[in-house]
């Protein structure tokens, strides 16, 4: 709900259980004013406060008065060059060499539904569901409107902002910054927390309060990267899992990044999130409009562990598009560490034979299979079938696998090319290259300029022809490599800044395109694994594969920091061979599993080489994430340790939206000798019912909560358990008291 108070010129958005208020001060400035938990309609103006302050200079329409500065008043998009010396949003660079910004507002408007934003993943939802809220603000030296659009998704207390900036005048207008976020606290007594980390550890979270000055994290790969992901909380200090304020911030976006904090002289804080300035410029024409990416806020009240529910609930209602929501997408058995690029029919036939009778469901053929790919040094770009390889093509190979029950999916990396390529011979100046300069490769391989529309129009029909030529229902989408030399052929010198966000919006055309002429088709996202894991690239990819590194200890760490915005049914999870390729552990195949289910499960072994004791294990994983599918993947998730802590196991709930069912996983470090009793207290279960508890009888929920379960005593190194627990009855009957009083027994 958003209502507009004319007395005192405020824009109050309310959620479910937030309210965020912002006015429009008499200067012209829209200032920020509260965002927390729910409070009813009023007027908060009341705390905003003025003072003379040295060094901080006033606007021309404040005249005389030296209390109102844009250098120390909260605003709802910050300026550039005009007296306000923090963070800014936004940046021009004006025909006179200036590069100053100066916003003022102009008009405000109301309306049911969600605005849209072209060529840019967003939130989305029926007209009735949102609101949207516009104000446009005018910087008249500039000829430019920036409109600052929110977006109000009421019952899941989600917050969405937008910016597009327009060309009102008669020449061009460039662009060296344009933010999609910002937003002023009042108080700097905050932690902030990022997501960090590299290839094959990916978004482990990293908690610092804030200091004097500018702390930030951010991307210059060209994707959201591996290093640092587009999400980034600020918490009250003694904030935790199930206590203090908290709010998240996510950019949806696939490219160069930055979440900037800066904690100002006056004790108060300003977050700035949106595209990285860094070689980044954007000419517009008269009349053109650039749209930043979306960003999204969610504020708890109740600690971190809510703030990640009202995410996870938000993504996947209303940012996933999903052919398969409310089903169980299928068990898969990718064939990549099986057999790498060494594989012909009867080896994969193989392992496909025994996925069926293992109950697995789809099979993927993962790299190889085109081109002239036997390592990975040649054959990107060239995406026809290598019939050498497989004779017949995919139209041989894809209805035998069917016939064996199972349905079939394919690897692709359309963003790259090899030199060894036929397409790199036909066309060098489709990579990225600079002139002058030699590459720099990774993985042996170039980047495709995806900002030239010839580029993706050649790319993706040779997908297309492929796509069409086999009944494939799953696509896994990667990308191996970051981004250098970023220059394109195609474009002047003065809008060579434009490449890096060109490109990404190249891959979500192609991405679209692939969603709409192939509807049935389950994409899965990848980037070396985890180094595009974001809300962009979630919109037209609904699950995305987690990380290269598949050890179960290890993903345990993974995949908790990426729980805390991003659901379970996003991460892409497989049981891997031991030792495991990435750091050389054995772990148990029950562990391997357990840690594999609370993502998209799947496998990524040779299933023939499997022992017996194996396979039926693999069996009763398959059964009990078939049985438990919508409680693994749609239930409320609960993080109840900390793997990043040393402690004796991690341990995580999955629990139905109705608390009548919960799944508990815990997995246990190495072993010790004269271990202690250990006892798991569990979240999120109703404390008046009764929980049957596998075969350890029935408990109440308050008993479970509080008082705890007392976990088996296990032998060997990271051995796991699961805990199914359902209700057996909606309110647990009085206690049977005994009353001592007066040396007198009353029962």
């Amino acid at each position: 709900m958003i209502v507009y108070h004319e007395p005192s010129r405020t824009y109050t958005l309310h959620t479910k259980h937030t309210t965020y208020q912002l006015a429009v001060h008499p200067t012209g400035v829209v200032q920020h004013v509260y965002y927390g938990p729910r409070l009813r309609d009023c007027d908060l103006t009341g705390l905003l406060r003025y003072a003379d302050r040295g060094f901080s200079p006033n606007p021309e329409e404040a005249g005389a008065d030296r209390t109102f500065s844009l250098d120390t008043t909260p605003q709802e998009y910050s300026t550039c060059g005009v007296g306000d010396f923090r963070l800014p949003s936004i940046e021009f660079e004006l025909p006179c060499g200036s590069r100053t910004a100066d916003l003022r507002y102009a008009r405000g408007e109301i309306r049911r539904g969600k605005y849209a934003l072209e060529g840019l993943p967003a939130f989305y939802g029926g007209e009735e569901e949102w609101e949207t809220l516009s104000l446009v603000l005018r910087d008249d030296a500039a000829q430019a409107e920036v409109e600052l659009l929110y977006g109000v998704l009421e019952e899941y207390d989600l917050i969405t902002r937008s910016v597009l900036v327009r060309n009102v005048g008669e020449g061009p207008v460039r662009l060296c910054r344009c933010a999609s976020l910002c937003l002023d606290l009042p108080r700097s007594d905050l932690d902030m927390v990022t997501f960090n980390g590299a290839h094959l550890m990916e978004r482990c979270p990293s908690r610092a309060p804030l200091r004097p000055g500018i702390q930030s994290a951010g991307s210059v790969r060209g994707a959201s990267s591996h290093q640092h992901n587009p999400f980034v909380i600020l918490c009250d200090r003694e904030a935790n899992e199930d206590y203090g304020l908290c709010y998240g911030a996510m950019l949806l976006y696939s490219g160069n990044f930055q979440a900037a904090v800066e904690t100002g002289q006056f004790e108060n804080a300003r977050l700035v999130m949106g595209v990285n300035p860094y070689h980044f410029t954007w000419t517009l024409e008269p009349g053109g409009v650039f749209s930043a990416p979306e960003a999204a806020l969610v504020c708890s009240e109740a600690g971190l562990g809510e703030m990640s529910r009202r995410f996870h609930r938000a993504i996947r209602d209303r940012l996933v598009r999903d052919h398969l929501r409310g089903r169980r997408k299928p068990v898969l058995v990718n064939n990549w560490e099986a057999t790498y690029f060494d594989f012909d029919p009867e080896k994969l036939l193989a392992i496909a034979r025994e996925a069926a009778a293992l109950g697995v469901e789809l099979f993927v053929l993962d790299d190889g299979w085109f081109g002239k790919r036997d390592d990975d040094n040649s054959g990107l770009g060239d995406w026809q079938v290598n019939t050498d390889k497989l004779p017949g093509g995919l139209e041989a190979l894809a209805p035998t696998i069917n016939g064996l029950g199972l349905s079939f999916g394919l690897w692709v990396e359309p963003e790259m090319v090899s030199e060894d390529s036929d397409l790199y011979r036909a066309h060098p100046d489709w990579a990225l290259r600079v002139p002058g300069r030699a590459p720099a490769r990774g993985r042996n391989q170039l980047v495709l300029d995806f900002s030239r529309r010839e580029v993706r129009d050649h790319i993706y029909a040779q997908l297309h022809r492929v796509l069409s030529s086999a009944p494939v229902t799953y696509v896994k989408w990667d990308m191996n490599r970051s981004l250098s030399g970023v220059w394109s052929a195609a474009l002047p010198p003065q809008r060579q800044g434009e490449v890096y966000h060109r490109c990404v919006l190249g891959v979500y055309e192609m991405l679209e395109r692939l969603r709409t002429d192939f509807p049935e088709i389950l994409v899965e996202g990848c980037c070396g694994g985890g180094g595009r894991f974001d809300g962009g690239m979630l919109y037209y990819t609904p699950q995305i594969w987690c990380s290269d590194n598949t050890d179960a200890m290890d993903r345990l760490r993974i995949q908790y920091g990426t729980s805390f915005c991003y659901p379970v049914c996003t991460m892409g999870a497989h049981v891997s061979v031991v030792p495991n390729e990435q750091n050389g552990r054995v772990t148990p195949l029950e562990t391997r599993g357990i840690a594999a289910m609370s993502g998209a499960f799947g496998y990524e072994l040779d299933l023939s080489k499997c022992t017996p004791e194996e396979k039926a294990c693999i069996c009763r994983q398959i059964e009990t994430y078939k049985a438990r599918w919508e409680l693994l993947q749609l239930g409320d998730y609960y993080r109840l340790t900390d793997p990043f802590r040393e402690g004796p196991y991690t341990a995580w709930a999955q629990v139905s939206p109705d608390r009548r069912e919960a799944l508990v996983s815990v997995v246990f470090g190495g072993a010790r000798a004269v271990s202690p009793f250990r006892v798991l207290k569990l979240k999120g279960l109703d404390p008046g019912a009764r929980y049957q508890v596998d075969g350890a009888g029935c408990w109440g929920g308050d008993a479970l909560m509080h008082a705890g379960f007392p976990l088996p005593a296990v032998k060997g190194d990271y051995q796991a358990v699961q805990l199914h627990l359902t209700a057996v009855d909606d309110q647990l009957p009085p206690c049977n008291c005994v009353l001592i009083e007066s040396g007198s027994i009353n029962i």
